[in-house]
């Protein structure tokens, strides 16, 4: 249950820590996550890992990286849809990469902009976006739900492609601030505002309470969630970590080389999520 936060009932409730928004992101989901520059709720993460949470299928909005491979790694994902799984400069995601060699879970093949405009469709109330850039690719006959039809507005021959709408059950990720009325404030990272408009019910943590309601801020406004779109937040100081918010703290490329080396192995990667997931370590 939410901690009685003070705010108007009509507002996003406001959760006691990351534990509290885990246990609200139920086993099977489809969980949209943003990639790893683009602030992403590690400690929602690491707490779904500690819940043993199961069968979860993750969204790369448009691509994964660490809190995928941990998620895997820990054996809590069922499917992953992404444009790439990667730890950018830390090399390949070392769990993911297992784990779909040996077939131990589904992986379907996407496009940065067949994601960006399945969500973009749910966030308009419309049935499909039409795209033109994965026309004449393999992808096409592994994705039996993207449809190839003519253009109706086109007086002679023009193939074009439509992505269904996608509404993941949860969108989760991280913001530097939010304020009494349960908005968020993302900045020029307006793929989040994009999950969060699409998706069913959207977790949010936060760095730090911002008094005033944001939306009221000439200049804070347009980079703001709303509340209306956002189901419930919880701050977790340092919630990125070991990735980074922008004039908060950088990414920690060291913690990040540490786990792309540990994480190589069965074992390694083992001893990684009980020091630093399982026992609530930090090297921050």
């Amino acid at each position: 249950m939410p901690a009685d936060s003070g705010l108007p009932s009509n507002e996003a409730a406001l959760f006691a820590g990351a534990d509290a928004i885990a246990r609200e992101i139920p086993d099977g989901a489809l969980v949209a996550l943003p990639p790893d520059y683009s602030l992403p709720a590690m400690e929602v993460v690491r707490a779904l890992v500690r819940r043993k949470a199961r069968r979860l299928k993750l969204l790369g909005v448009p691509v994964l990286g660490l809190c995928a491979d941990l998620l895997i790694g820990a054996g809590c994902v069922a499917e992953v849809e992404t444009s790439a799984v990667s730890l950018g400069e830390a090399g390949l995601a070392p769990r993911f990469t297992e784990a779909a060699e040996r077939g131990e879970i589904a992986v379907r093949d996407a496009t940065c902009p067949m994601v960006h405009g399945a969500l973009q469709a749910a966030e308009k109330g419309v049935p499909f976006m039409a795209l033109r850039g994965v026309l004449g690719s393999d992808l096409v006959r592994h994705r039996p739900d993207w449809k190839v039809i003519q253009n109706p507005l086109a007086e002679g021959e023009d193939p074009i492609i439509v992505a269904p709408a996608l509404s993941p059950d949860v969108a989760l990720f991280h913001a530097r601030w939010a304020d009494r009325a349960g908005n968020v404030w993302v900045g020029r990272r307006r793929e989040l505002a994009t999950i969060a408009h699409a998706a069913r019910r959207c977790f949010v943590t936060f760095e730090a309470l911002r008094e005033g309601d944001m939306l009221e801020d000439e200049l804070l406004a347009p980079g703001v969630v709303s509340s209306v779109y956002v189901t419930g937040v919880a701050q977790a100081r340092r919630g990125a970590w070991p990735l980074g918010v922008a004039d908060e703290y950088p990414i920690d490329d060291t913690h990040l080389a540490l786990y792309a080396k540990a994480a190589r192995s069965r074992a390694g990667f083992e001893r990684y999520l009980e020091e630093f997931v399982l026992s609530g370590a930090r090297c921050a």
